[in-house]
């Protein structure tokens, strides 16, 4: 079992900064693929980010690429969202994911239902 605790979200202008951290504990000695997903009101949860065990793989959705990054540090067991250059449309609230699977391919880890364990989630408002 794996505990994740996201944080770090608030409110800022369009056009500044946020990161966002997740924590996990528990058995964080079997590493995971981790992701980030997102959620507006009224809409679905969606990809937004995944990193590798290793850190050396990531991959982006196309409406946050060259603005987010995502990166991990295993000694810490965190996981992080870097969030430049915001927009309105990226309010929503901001989950991280743990999946165990051992799949290569990107598009496996861009689907909700590969991951195993959740985070509570984290707000994210941007103002225009």
């Amino acid at each position: 079992q794996v505990q994740l605790v996201e944080s770090g979200g608030g409110l800022v202008q369009a056009g500044g900064s946020l990161r966002l951290s997740c924590a996990a504990s528990g058995r964080t000695d079997s590493r995971y693929a981790m992701g980030w997903f997102r959620q507006a009101p009224g809409k679905e949860r969606d990809f937004v980010a995944r990193i590798s065990r290793s850190g050396g793989n990531t991959y982006y959705a196309d409406s946050v690429k060259g603005r987010f990054t995502i990166s991990r540090d295993n000694a810490k067991n965190t996981v992080y969202l870097q969030m430049n250059s915001l927009k309105p449309e990226d309010t929503a609230v901001y989950y991280c994911a743990a999946s165990s699977a051992y799949y290569s391919g990107n598009s496996y880890y861009a689907r909700a239902a590969s991951y195993d364990y959740w985070g509570q989630g984290t707000q994210v408002t941007v103002s225009s």
